[in-house]
């Protein structure tokens, strides 16, 4: 049986492995759930391979340490923090519509798993599904004309949507 996808990456691989030897200037990322873990490594790899990077957080000010941490460690000052908690739709809808230029990486990293008990957001929607599907998938959409060329836009403006 042959693989459907080959990559020189496997489960051992970091996210400055597959970074390495891509230059992203002059292109913006927004990384979810960038305050700790993965979503940290990650801004740490677009931002050594030149992106600008928004740390897309709950918690602004763990999110200005964080930046000034990468700021530190990477050198590059393209780093800044918004605000977004992606289990509260109302605040996605403010990032988004707060949005302006163009975005070309969006990684949905914020999550959580397993609470310890039921507990339902603002909207009256489970925490842990109104986290990791309904407030990314929200966000996806909101930032939709961001991602798309100038000519897609202009072809998105001329349809009436």
């Amino acid at each position: 049986m042959s693989q459907l996808f080959q990559s020189p990456f496997d489960r051992n691989s970091t996210a400055s492995d597959v970074t390495k030897g891509v230059d992203l200037s002059g292109k913006h990322a927004v990384v979810t759930g960038a305050t700790s873990g993965i979503g940290v490594e990650t801004a740490r790899a677009l931002l050594a391979a030149g992106a600008e990077v928004t740390l897309a957080v709950r918690r602004p000010e763990a999110g200005e340490q964080v930046a000034a941490d990468l700021r530190a460690q990477t050198g590059s000052d393209a780093v800044r923090v918004g605000r977004l908690d992606v289990a509260d739709l109302d605040s996605v809808n403010a990032f988004t519509a707060s949005w302006s230029g163009a975005l070309h990486i969006l990684v949905n990293n914020a999550g959580i798993m397993m609470p310890p008990e039921l507990e339902c957001g603002i909207r009256g929607h489970e925490q842990q599904f109104a986290t990791n599907y309904l407030g990314h998938f929200a966000l996806t959409l909101g930032l939709h004309r961001a991602t798309m060329s100038r000519r897609a836009r202009n072809a998105w403006r001329w349809c009436g949507t």
